[in-house]
């Protein structure tokens, strides 16, 4: 929800690194911003309300000196978006400087006692809780007062502190809450994202759940709450920091969109041998063990919900799997019946996502095997789960997921393959030839980007609209329910998705002549025909109609008022392509209203709090 950096030991100008730093974190949160260093022995901080740039010109973070500091970008989850309420927060002696992403849960009662004992709060962030509390344990020692403090909070927590007393550590501290250490030459780092410190090192040591580091400017030492040391190790890190920046493109999130062919092409290499899909090094259950699973249930949230509801059509036509999704948020709460016979698949780009993090445990505690899919190696889900499957689609940094999403339907695709074989449920004629469309897709979704500046016209037509209806069947009503969800997201359009068929039961009563209807209706032999007539229905109320369709279709061309084509491709893998018109729609619109595409207002690109 928030976004977190420090360095001790740094060898710049610390204020300018860590603006840039948070700045590299700002999809995480952009309510307010500060920054906090020591200097001369005394805690300076530099905070206000307002996105990075716009606080950078108001206090100039810049003149902060030293050579330790900590930096934040808020997304207010406790306390009003006011400048107090915005981090780095001090204890009363403004000694003690922290900086926090997550929630305290019993923050309410700790106050209380606090100010029972005569300590002065500031704001009314349960954060500000967590300095005092550290200064009324603090004796000289800040690791072993932090310590303490954590024994008493409850809740989720990614912590940076400093103190005056004590200039030359740097105290890290997590639970739930996404955390890193980066290891550099005398300089070491701490945040809550890759991104902010690539440009600095790329070994990185991630902290587990109850783990506390103490961090000089050539040490790091990593403990249990019991004060165990523990042994970490360090990973190497294979992005690089221009992939993490805009590369010329207007927004994060145009670059993403067009990084999906490469996306696609690297998420499927090294997985197809031998006309096969093979997934046998990346899957630790034996043959035996996979094909004897009874039921597969998905949890996700969001952008990751849609991709699932697409692998659960996968799952059963192909593999011939009984398949449930379920939201991650509702899943643990209505007490889910689950056996050792189950897989249960946790998707998350971020694999932070708390919801889906709950739910995976859930499901782990009543015996399930656990396979999630993610894009970020050494995440807390992906440390859960007993497989993983990477998505490969390197660091997306618009909050609005694109290439994430993608991704997800390819790996899905990919496992719902390899279980299809173990399980032969399809013949090997009808395997290689699903494997040669696969791999068609990459180029495929080159050429849907030349219809770019039509999706730019259609958008100067349709930027000022108040709602919109997206409409698909089978498969392709997932993508009907991403394609409303981006348009919402970064436009704030209000914007529904449904099942072609269910227009009819209610959302048809919406439709007149102000109101744009998206089909997605590539052509197939399963719902096309049934599409037509439900574009007829819309047509016969005066409603607009854009339609997502195959390359070559000429019927379809007769009947609405706007047609952007896709190649043509199976059933299933046609949704992939047809997902890229409706993300480039929304950018586009968005656009055109002035919206901030890459931060959306209330939005967070990663959700560590329930």
């Amino acid at each position: 929800m928030c976004g977190i950096v420090g360095i001790v030991g740094c060898k710049e100008k610390l204020g300018d690194m860590l603006l840039d730093s948070i700045k590299k974190l700002e999809y995480r949160g952009y309510d307010s911003a500060g920054i906090t260093t020591v200097s001369e022995n005394k805690i300076l901080i530099r905070k206000d309300v307002g996105k990075i740039d716009e606080v950078n010109k108001k206090v100039n973070f810049s003149e902060l000196k030293g050579n330790i500091g900590l930096g934040h970008t808020r997304w207010a989850t406790c306390g009003r978006v006011t400048k107090e309420n915005s981090h780095p927060h001090t204890d009363c002696k403004e000694e003690i400087s922290i900086v926090h992403n997550g929630i305290i849960e019993n923050h309410s009662e700790l106050k209380k006692e606090l100010i029972e004992k005569g300590h002065k709060f500031q704001s009314e962030t349960d954060t500000e809780v967590i300095a005092h509390l550290i200064e009324d344990n603090y004796d000289g020692d800040i690791k072993e007062a932090t310590t303490k403090a954590l024994k008493k909070i409850e809740g989720s927590y990614a912590l940076g502190i400093i103190s005056a007393k004590e200039p030359e550590k740097l105290i890290a501290a997590r639970n739930e809450s996404p955390l890193i250490i980066g290891v550099g030459k005398n300089e070491n780092f701490i945040a809550s994202d890759v991104p902010a410190i690539l440009s600095h090192t790329k070994k990185i040591i991630y902290l587990d759940n109850k783990e506390l580091a103490v961090l000089t400017q050539d040490n790091i030492t990593v403990f249990d709450l019991n004060g165990n040391e523990i042994k970490k190790e360090i990973n190497e890190i294979d992005w690089n920091a221009e992939m993490a920046e805009k590369q010329g493109y207007t927004h994060f999130m145009l670059k993403e969109i067009h990084e999906q062919p490469r996306a696609l092409t690297e998420t499927i290499n090294g997985r197809i041998k031998n006309n096969r899909v093979d997934l046998k090094e990346e899957l630790n259950l034996s043959s035996k063990e996979l094909s004897e699973i009874k039921r597969i249930v998905i949890v996700a949230c969001g952008t990751s919900w849609h991709a699932a509801l697409a692998g659960e059509f996968m799952f059963e036509e192909l593999a011939k799997i009984s398949t449930e999704v379920e939201y991650a948020s509702e899943f643990r709460y209505r007490h889910p019946i689950i056996s050792k016979d189950d897989l249960l698949i946790a998707i998350s780009q971020s694999g932070e996502t708390a919801d889906t993090l709950a739910a995976l445990r859930e499901a782990k505690k009543q015996g399930a095997k656990i396979l999630s899919i993610c894009n970020v190696k050494g995440s807390s889900i992906d440390r859960e789960s007993d497989i993983v499957l990477y998505t490969h689609a390197g660091p997306e940094i618009g909050v609005a997921s694109t290439k994430a999403f993608t991704t997800q339907l390819v790996v899905l695709y990919l496992l719902t393959l390899y279980l299809s074989q173990l399980r032969k449920t399809l013949d090997d004629n009808t395997i290689q030839d699903l494997i040669a469309n696969l791999r068609k897709l990459p180029l495929q979704l080159e050429k849907v980007f030349n219809n770019e500046e039509e999706i730019k016209k259609l958008a100067n037509i349709y930027y000022n609209k108040s709602n919109a209806l997206y409409l698909g069947r089978g498969v392709n009503y997932p993508i009907a329910l991403e394609g409303a969800l981006k348009l919402k997201e970064i436009s704030y359009i209000h914007a529904e998705g449904y099942p072609a068929a269910e227009m009819k039961h209610g959302p048809i009563a919406l439709i007149d002549k102000e109101m744009p209807v998206i089909f997605v209706a590539p052509k197939d032999i399963y719902t096309y025909k049934k599409v037509l007539s439900n574009i007829e229905e819309v047509k016969a109320r005066g409603g607009i109609v854009i339609v997502i369709a195959t390359e070559g279709d000429e019927e379809i061309k007769k009947i609405v008022d706007h047609v952007i084509y896709i190649p043509k491709n199976l059933y299933t893998l046609s949704s992939i392509l047809a997902v890229v018109p409706l993300q480039l729609l929304a950018y586009y619109i968005a656009k055109k209203r002035g919206c901030d595409i890459d931060r959306p207002k209330n939005l967070s690109k990663v959700v560590t709090v329930e």
